[in-house]
């Protein structure tokens, strides 16, 4: 199949199976290094981190890199497009129906049961880059307690991606 058939293709299907942002970090995951092969677990490691820190969506930001380290700049542009076509007709519509129902009390309990889903679905993707990033040893795991830490204490979360970044030069060089 075309590399740009396939990277459409691809995104399109994320973006209508997943919420997209944070939550469809564990698809891309799957869908682009596991089953696809698209790009390596230090890519996609350098694309969450890369996305994090860099205003915006991730999850447009991750289409891009991802299309971009597949098939140049026109892959990351497809990868692009087919990111927000969906949410794009899709929020339009959407938006048309909450706007008559949004009084209704079983919309504010669906968003609610949505949340503890989400979460887990970040936590296992996280867990599973984080397992195959076993060479970074010792220091992985320090970076990754210290990074937990400051999360917990309310840091800035670009702050906390970008000083780990930072110490991982000194860490892993």
């Amino acid at each position: 199949m075309n590399i740009y058939l396939l990277l459409f293709l691809t995104f399109l299907k994320i973006n209508l199976l997943s919420t997209s942002g944070p939550a469809s970090v564990g698809l891309i995951y799957s869908e682009t290094v596991e089953h696809l092969r698209l790009i390596t677990d230090a890519q996609y490691v350098q694309a969450v981190g890369f996305a994090s820190v860099l205003p915006g969506s991730d999850a447009l930001q991750m289409a891009m890199y991802i299309g971009y380290n597949a098939a140049g700049l026109l892959g990351g542009l497809v990868a692009l497009a087919a990111s927000i076509l969906p949410p794009t007709i899709i929020i339009l519509g959407v938006v048309s129906v909450l706007h008559r129902i949004r009084r209704e009390s079983w919309v504010s309990s669906f968003i609610e049961g949505l949340t503890p889903a989400i979460v887990m679905v970040i936590l296992f993707a996280a867990w599973k880059i984080f397992q195959k990033g076993g060479e970074t040893g010792w220091q992985g795991w320090l970076l990754g307690a210290v990074s937990l830490v400051a999360l917990l204490f309310n840091a800035p979360e670009r702050l906390v991606i970008l000083a780990a970044a930072i110490l991982g030069v000194f860490f892993f060089s």
